[in-house]
């Protein structure tokens, strides 16, 4: 694998977000505002979702962070305070404090099956906990799930110590990091 870096998304590192969401097979059709609150989300096209995760990073909120190799933007890890989505869970308690959510990842098809995903993984598991984690959850889905497969599949996270406490919906298993 090639040697990575990896930048949380801030208005300074907004271009390589940008570069890494406008390319050919990325997902600029939700711009990662899936499981972020959007105002008439039902007719909310490509732009206006590119916007509302502008002015989200523009205000300073944590949304995630890019992997770069060199200076090419390869992938994309949606990890940030659970309090900034909408709800992930059906049992999810909001009155827990400091928990960090892993919702999604990219990875640019060149880079597939390369490690780059596990290597987003632990950097997000890093990230979260440098900045306050309390715990971490995530919502992978099993391998052979037909949907949902960009939240990860969850032997990526057994591997790293996360365990099951409940299902969210039929596919995504709820996993928890302890901090």
């Amino acid at each position: 694998m090639t040697e990575l870096d990896f930048v949380p998304v801030t208005r300074k590192t907004w271009s390589d977000f940008e570069t890494l969401f406008e390319q050919p097979g990325s997902p600029k059709f939700c711009w990662c505002m899936s499981w972020r609150d959007l105002p008439a989300r039902q007719s909310a096209g490509s732009a206006d979702k590119k916007k509302a995760m502008a002015a989200i990073v523009s205000a300073g909120t944590p949304v995630g962070i890019i992997a770069r190799s060199g200076s090419e933007v390869v992938g994309w890890c949606s990890v940030a305070p659970r309090r900034t989505f909408r709800k992930l869970s059906p049992d999810q308690n909001d009155a827990e404090k400091d928990i960090w959510s892993i919702v999604c990842f990219f990875v640019v098809r060149a880079h597939r099956n390369g490690g780059v995903g596990a290597a987003l993984l632990d950097a997000a598991i890093d990230h979260a906990l440098k900045s306050g984690a309390s715990a971490i959850e995530a919502y992978p889905v099993d391998p052979q799930s037909p949907s949902f497969r960009f939240m990860g599949f969850k032997p990526m996270f057994v591997a790293r110590g996360f365990r099951a406490i409940g299902m969210a919906g039929s596919r995504r298993n709820v996993m928890r990091l302890d901090g």
